[in-house]
């Protein structure tokens, strides 16, 4: 299987047009959403053709990106991305990079 270059957590506006303008610029992207109807609403919606791969599960999208993985974190601020940062952190590994844009 082949590896994403870039991961994306976070389907709201800004992480829906984040994933589709990297895409845009010839990477392949892989993105999560906590709730798996907003990813699947994504993908049928927006993503048809794109080099976009949907994960469904944290260590589903970890498994999937290449190393070192590039990973932007598009959740709300405070608790939340902290929460999520917090569980990627076990399943990363050293020079693995993690952007909080939250």
């Amino acid at each position: 299987m082949t590896k994403q270059n870039f991961g994306l957590i976070g389907l709201a506006v800004m992480g829906e047009n984040l994933a589709l303008n990297v895409e845009s610029r010839g990477f392949s992207v892989a993105v999560y959403n906590r709730t798996t109807a907003k990813t699947d609403d994504f993908m049928a919606q927006r993503a048809p053709g794109k080099n976009i791969v949907a994960a469904k599960t944290l260590t589903e999208f970890v498994d999937v990106l290449e190393t070192p993985r590039r990973i932007l974190v598009m959740v709300q601020a405070g608790k939340a991305v902290d929460a999520v940062i917090d569980q990627l952190k076990p399943m990363l590994s050293p020079g693995d990079m993690i952007i909080d844009g939250g």
